[in-house]
């Protein structure tokens, strides 16, 4: 992957991290809910990490291994979250991700954001299969799968370890030939 790609939706533009982001991202990523329904989020989130964190995912988007995007309001820019295809595969295919400051849950910015992703990821990087999973607890992420059309293939019982409990993996997938936001339907565009 040659170039970073902006995506832009209805209401958000998902665009490149810039080490500038990372104190944002380290102040979102200061509340203990968001670390509880991920794998792999510390908390307390460390001071400086968000930095890091940014540089270590740049790298993997220049191996073309991963694209991340912030999650922005089109309308101010305000940074809300971030959604990224991981691991990209020779075998054409990726997992979304994606998590939200929590003052921005329950207004369908995650579907919105996830939709783009996934648009671009099929559409765009001519994946063949997406996938996801979530925590069991964490049923809103998986309406959030659900709303884009993602199948669930299983759940993977007591699969990560999260601060000395195991948790469910719950696992959706999506395959080219049933991605419904093909063409114009809302999930957005490239801009860049």
């Amino acid at each position: 992957m040659s170039m970073r790609p902006s995506l832009t939706t209805e209401r958000l533009l998902l665009r490149p991290l810039q080490a500038a982001d990372g104190p944002v991202i380290e102040g979102l990523l200061g509340d203990p809910r968001i670390a509880a329904n991920t794998a792999a989020i510390p908390w307390p989130y460390p001071e400086g990490g968000g930095a890091q964190w940014i540089a270590g995912h740049q790298e993997e988007f220049e191996r073309g291994r991963s694209v991340i995007w912030g999650i922005t309001w089109r309308a101010d820019g305000t940074l809300l979250g971030v959604v990224a295809l991981h691991r990209v595969a020779a075998h054409r295919r990726a997992e979304l991700g994606y998590w939200l400051g929590s003052a921005w849950w329950g207004r369908g910015i995650a579907t919105e954001a996830a939709r783009a992703a996934l648009g671009y990821g099929l559409n765009v990087l001519g994946l063949q299969r997406v996938t996801a999973g979530h925590f069991a607890h964490n049923v809103a992420s998986g309406r959030v799968l659900q709303k884009l059309g993602m199948q669930r293939e299983g759940c993977l019982r007591q699969h990560i370890l999260r601060d000395g409990v195991f948790h469910d993996l719950v696992c959706y997938g999506i395959l080219r030939d049933e991605w419904r936001g093909i063409g114009d339907a809302p999930g957005g565009s490239p801009s860049g």
